[in-house]
């Protein structure tokens, strides 16, 4: 039991009668009504006769609708604090700021076919105030080849109201309108942003000059998508402020040196890599000797390198540099003047490029949109796809307007490429508008906050490699009255065919897996009658899945993701043909997806959030020769890369170099940055809330069994460990609520105050290396003992957290008076504080190569045989059957007090080395080890890929007709590649790359094998099985296994248990040619059965 001092007088630890707190009454606040200047309100009957607002009943009668006052039914609508557990990776990309100002953001789209459906998708999963949906047309059945909201049943309604239902079922704290009749442009002054996808060009330069030139302007997205053609066009007024260019966290460089200097050189150590740039601005802060520098002034750099930069300013007269300095970037804001539509379609500057292969491509598509314009508003329809009359009619236009261009007059209008333009323009495809759903949706994030540059000003895409590589014929491109009709009419009937025969191998529903399951969906993929998609995920839905995994709702909560997605992706398409699986893929689940599965697959699809199970998918790829469409996201950043058989390199071919990871011996001592202190409190956590209860579990288990074990090793860690499990049980052993009370107090004493004592008695703040230099050099920083007060909330708090979760450990109950500061704080007073006495023979690791702080002894044999001879005695003190409860980190449950405990031991240890403190939710992020995701990169990542799965499903695609894409949406950049090839093998005739695998069939002996392989000019002089040899040239022994099968030599040799689903196994050949030349070959699949 832990010591405790006697209550003080006046004091008591009796829970008081709890205060009633009186019922809050229930409020709807909206978030659009009475809230701002910029409101949706019905101001007048003939306004409000045709707006809509969503309803939560589902018994919302539809028919009264357009005659009905707008009734707001938003479920619970109290917006203004940020639901932390739904948008916590999104607040790990935008900040609180940038979300308190979409919060406060009213958002028009109009044109609600796919791109409209997909930008409002990705809003409303964002959380901006309100979205309205504008559309005067009603549904066709070519719509659903590229809007996943609507169904058969919905042809005939106005598209706007069509949408709103499901919308809204997305988030119920942005408010949804609809509006149905012809939009005016005072309407627009109820926007902050307003996105067009559906409008003619003078409509659009007449909307966009009233956006332009209202106070304050109201920012202008116009964006199309046509067939495999898209352009988007920005204004968000004649001075837009970006606050935060790049979205980066302000860069910070630890200084070792300053010269005296006109200009003065700064170098830093060497421990990270600077990330400052020519130009950047700085702060100085804790300088040591050249104090001057702490004056706060910006100071601007040049010559920027890893680890210096010149200091544009005379440190002559100032004074020497000592030791210490941390310099800081300051990150300064942007003004974009924009030109409106008017003059921007004459002018357009720069283009952003998104394929530099192909340069000119966007004056061309500039000129093409505005032909198709023309033609649209003289014919009053669009091209017919496969009319060669059409498309001439265009091709024309366009080469008129090209002729009034001037000196901006294009040598080539390249009437090829207008022809394929012209034939798909009337279709929206779903990952045209994915694509471009997750571009647009991200620039009116930033036209709401001001976070990340906005795409200046125009930007053209197409995807014309998609095209099938054959030729079709007009027949080819004919509707055929199927909800297909939009596809077929840029691909074909053949092309059709194969996507809905095609055998898909999903693997992750996540994020990626959700839009993927939607595009799928929409594409027809596997809903032929041949056609087969698997989808598999071993994951369950939480709450923060369900900002950007838009095919879960609330009350999906704890269902298994794989089984709720590819239900709402049959809601989308019925013809669907799927499996939902709950299984991990890796190699104790080779049974499930076996041999003859792989076999089988037309393409796998990558949805997954690690790198291990990608490079596992990745081998079952290459070795069943399949393709692999790969795709991963980190906040605004996605990228993606094709695997395609013999074409292109593999996933794994090249990787990333691994994260550098800091010393142990910085964590735990020496820390100088919040990272530092947050790997060690989650590591303390994880040690005295996890790992020592299930230590002591195991121990009181079978005692016997666990002695055994510890004996055996009789190391330092297992001597570390019984200490830890003794001292649990004994010393620390709680058993009422102020016990660990107690335990936390003391814990707080022992990490802020013992520990640094102890630090700083054995290396004082002169101290000097074996070198002679200072020991607390940089990037070292000398810490400073806290003294804990109680009327300190962070020391309080921390204590609170602390004691709760032991508690639960020993399974204690949890007073309600907890929670109350001052008696808290009380019952903390009662604790007794022994004095810190410093040890003269503490070993601290001061080695940045050391990877334990164990060290070991030559009596931890001894140590560890009187360690469990305590254990013995301890454990008869406890009540039979005792077990602890052991806690596992829990991050997205802000209820549980373990980031409070976290962030409070970070903090805290922060706070001794002055470094900067982070609020929980920052803590979160770093210690959680949150991926940052966004909806719009997701979107726009498989977008991107699903373009890629037209060209595999076709099947006669080249190299060059494939893209690997990088983009960061915040920037924006755009990066398009060509895919590496796979490195060449040769010998005599032949060649292979890694995608080949050498297959012998008839279940072979030894004999035939070497033949095999002879026949080929190579000498086989060694072949294993796994680990075992099963033949070497060198061993005489060997040539008795010459007329014994192979596969039986794995068995007897290898040890090989080989499957009944498994009709072959695989063999390593080392091989030379016939001057003794080392091959390299493929590896060789010996088929048995």
């Amino acid at each position: 039991m832990l010591p405790r001092k006697r209550d003080r007088e006046g004091v008591t630890l009796e829970e008081e009668q709890q205060k009633k707190t009186a019922g809050a009454s229930f409020q709807t606040k909206c978030r659009i009504g009475l809230c701002g200047s910029a409101e949706l309100t019905a101001t007048n009957k003939a306004d409000s006769s045709n707006i809509t607002i969503a309803s939560n009943s589902s018994t919302n009668n539809r028919s009264n609708i357009a005659s009905e006052s707008p009734v707001m039914a938003l479920g619970d609508s109290n917006p203004p604090d940020i639901d932390e557990d739904l948008h916590s990776r999104q607040l790990a990309v935008y900040g609180r700021e940038t979300m308190r100002r979409l919060f406060a953001s009213n958002v028009l789209v109009s044109g609600m076919q796919g791109l409209g459906a997909e930008i409002a998708k990705n809003l409303i999963l964002a959380g901006v105030k309100s979205v309205t949906l504008h559309d005067e047309g009603t549904v066709q059945l070519w719509d659903l080849s590229g809007n996943f909201i609507f169904s058969e049943n919905d042809v005939g309604k106005n598209r706007a109201l069509a949408s709103i239902q499901k919308l809204q079922e997305l988030n119920n704290a942005v408010a949804v309108f609809t509006i149905t009749t012809k939009l005016t442009q005072e309407k627009l002054s109820e926007f902050q942003a307003v996105v067009f996808t559906d409008v003619d060009l003078q409509h659009a330069i007449e909307l966009n000059d009233y956006c332009h030139s209202h106070h304050p302007p109201i920012a202008f997205i116009k964006a199309e998508v046509r067939g495999l053609f898209g352009s988007v066009f920005c204004d968000f007024g004649p001075e837009f402020t970006v606050f935060d260019v790049d979205g980066n966290e302000p860069h910070t460089g630890i200084i070792a040196s300053i010269s005296n200097d006109n200009p003065a050189l700064v170098s830093c150590v060497d421990d990270e890599r600077l990330e400052f740039q020519d130009g950047d601005l700085v702060v100085f802060s804790e300088v040591h000797g050249m104090t001057e520098l702490n004056d706060g002034k910006l100071r601007k750099i040049k010559s920027a390198r890893p680890y210096s930069f010149v200091l544009e300013e005379d440190t002559t007269h100032y004074g020497t540099y000592e030791k210490g300095g941390i310099v800081t970037q300051v990150k300064q804001s942007k003004v974009l003047k924009f030109k409106p539509l008017r003059e921007a379609i004459k002018d357009p500057g720069d283009f952003l490029l998104s394929d530099f292969s192909k340069f000119d491509r966007p004056p061309l598509l500039h000129l093409a949109f505005q032909a198709l314009d023309k033609f649209v508003s003289e014919l009053e329809r669009y091209p017919i796809a496969g009319s060669e009359e059409d498309a001439r009619k265009l091709i024309t236009i366009a080469g008129d307007i090209n002729e009034g261009l001037g000196d901006a007059k294009l040598d080539d209008i390249n009437p090829k490429l207008l022809r394929h333009f012209a034939f798909g323009s009337r279709a929206i495809l779903n990952p045209m508008a994915a694509m471009f759903g997750g571009i647009v949706g991200q620039e009116v994030v930033k036209a709401c906050s001001g976070k990340f540059h906005p795409l200046f000003q125009f930007f053209y895409f197409d995807s014309v490699e998609s095209l099938p590589s054959g030729p079709l014929d007009s027949s080819d491109y004919r509707p055929q009255g199927s909800r297909y009709d939009a596809q077929i009419s840029v691909f074909g009937a053949k092309l059709q065919k194969k996507l809905e025969d095609a055998k898909v191998f999903l693997v992750g529903s996540g994020a990626l897996g959700c839009e993927f399951l939607k595009n799928i969906a929409l594409m027809g993929v596997s809903c032929g009658n041949q056609g087969k998609l698997t989808v598999t995920d071993d994951d369950v839905i939480e709450k923060s899945n369900l900002s950007r995994q838009f095919l879960f709702r609330d009350w999906n909560i704890g269902q298994a993701k794989s089984t709720v997605a590819v239900s709402a992706a049959k809601f989308i398409n019925p013809q669907l043909n799927v499996d939902a699986l709950q299984n991990r893929v890796g190699p104790e689940t080779e049974n499930v997806f076996d041999d003859s599965f792989w076999e089988n697959l037309t393409v796998v699809i990558n949805a997954l959030d690690n790198v291990n199970a990608r490079l596992y998918v990745d081998q079952r790829c290459l070795y069943f020769q399949k393709p692999l469409l790969e795709s991963g996201t980190l906040g605004e950043k996605c990228n993606t890369q094709m695997v395609i058989p013999h074409l292109t390199e593999n996933y794994g071919a090249s990787r990333d170099p691994p994260e550098k990871q800091a010393p142990m011996c910085t964590v735990h001592s020496f820390p100088h940055n919040i990272d530092h202190c947050l790997t060690w409190a989650r590591s303390e956590f994880e040690g005295l809330l996890e790992k020592v209860p299930t230590e002591v579990n195991a121990y009181l288990s079978n005692p016997a069994e666990y002695a055994n074990s510890m004996i055996s090793a009789g190391d330092a860690q297992s001597r570390d460990t019984l200490e830890r499990v003794l001292e649990c049980l004994d010393k620390e052993r709680c058993e009422i609520f102020e016990d660990c009370i107690t335990w936390a107090r003391l814990k707080f004493e022992d990490y802020f105050a013992y520990r640094v004592k102890q630090l700083v008695y054995t290396f004082p703040e002169d101290a000097s290396t074996s070198t002679g230099a200072p020991f607390w050099s940089a990037p070292k920083r000398f810490p400073h003992p806290l003294l804990f007060l109680a009327s300190d909330p962070s020391h309080l708090h921390f204590v609170m957290a602390a004691s709760i979760l032991r508690a639960e450990t020993f399974g204690i109950p949890i007073p309600d008076w907890v929670k109350d500061p001052s008696r808290m704080a009380a019952a903390v007073d009662c604790v007794m504080v022994p004095e810190f006495q410093p040890k003269k023979d503490a070993k601290i690791v001061t080695d940045e190569k050391a990877t334990s702080l164990s060290s070991a002894s030559i009596d931890d044999a001894a140590a560890i045989s009187e360690l469990l001879n305590k254990l013995e005695l301890c454990q008869k003190n406890l009540s039979p059957g005792f077990r602890m409860k052991p806690i596992q980190f829990e991050k997205d449950d802000d209820t549980n007090y373990h980031m409070d405990m976290i962030a409070g031991l970070a903090n805290m240890r922060a706070r001794n080395y002055s470094i900067p403190e982070v609020d929980k939710l920052k803590a979160k992020f770093i210690a959680g080890r949150i991926i940052p995701a966004i909806a719009t990169s997701t979107a726009m990542a498989t977008g991107f890929v699903c373009l890629e799965l037209y060209k595999v499903l076709d099947g006669g695609h080249k190299l060059e007709d494939y893209r690997n894409t990088f983009v960061n949406l915040g920037l924006p950049l755009f990066s398009m590649a060509e895919p590496v090839p796979p490195k060449l093998f040769k010998h005599q005739d032949m060649s292979w790359t890694v995608w080949d695998r050498w297959i012998i069939r008839d279940n072979p002996t030894l004999r035939e094998l070497l033949q095999w392989l002879k026949d080929k000019g190579l000498n086989a002089y060694s072949i294993s099985c796994g680990s075992s040899l099963l033949f070497n040239s060198l061993f005489p022994r060997h040539k008795e296994r010459m007329d014994k099968k192979v596969v039986d030599l794995a068995r007897d040799v290898a040890k090989l248990e080989v499957p009944p689903y498994r009709r072959h196994l695989d063999v390593v050949v080392a091989c030379e040619d016939d001057e003794d030349n080392d091959i390299d070959i493929p590896q060789v699949s010996v088929y048995f059965r």
